[in-house]
């Protein structure tokens, strides 16, 4: 079992940034691979990034690569989002998930455990 919180959402200006951190507690973290997701209002839930279990592999949505950052560190068993060069679309609740596969997914059904959300709002 693993529980997830995330942290560090908050309003900004386009073209700003935000880093957000997700704390997990439970065992084995460091086995899990880490997805981050968003939903924006009256949207599905969309991947964002994900990263593999020691951080040597990751992926992004087209939409935010080049702009945001996956990394992690199981010694503090925590995974984060750099998100630079903000865009008022990038406004939803974000949220950090853990999948025990082995492989990076990018669709929600693969990922075993969710935080609650930490809200990202870019005014324009």
């Amino acid at each position: 079992q693993v529980q997830l919180v995330e942290s560090g959402g908050g309003l900004v200006q386009a073209g700003g940034s935000l880093r957000l951190s997700c704390a997990a507690s439970g065992r084995s973290f460091s086995s899990y691979a880490m997805g981050w997701f968003r939903q924006a209002p009256g949207k599905e839930r969309e991947f964002v990034t994900a990263l593999n279990w020691w951080g040597g592999s990751t992926v992004y949505a087209d939409s935010v690569k080049g702009r945001f950052t996956i990394s992690r560190n199981n010694a503090k068993n925590t995974v984060y989002l750099q998100m630079n060069s903000l865009k008022p679309e990038d406004t939803a609740l974000y949220y950090c998930a853990a999948a025990s596969s082995l492989n990076i997914g990018r669709s929600p059904r693969q990922y075993d455990y969710w935080g609650q959300g930490t809200q990202v709002t870019v005014s324009s």
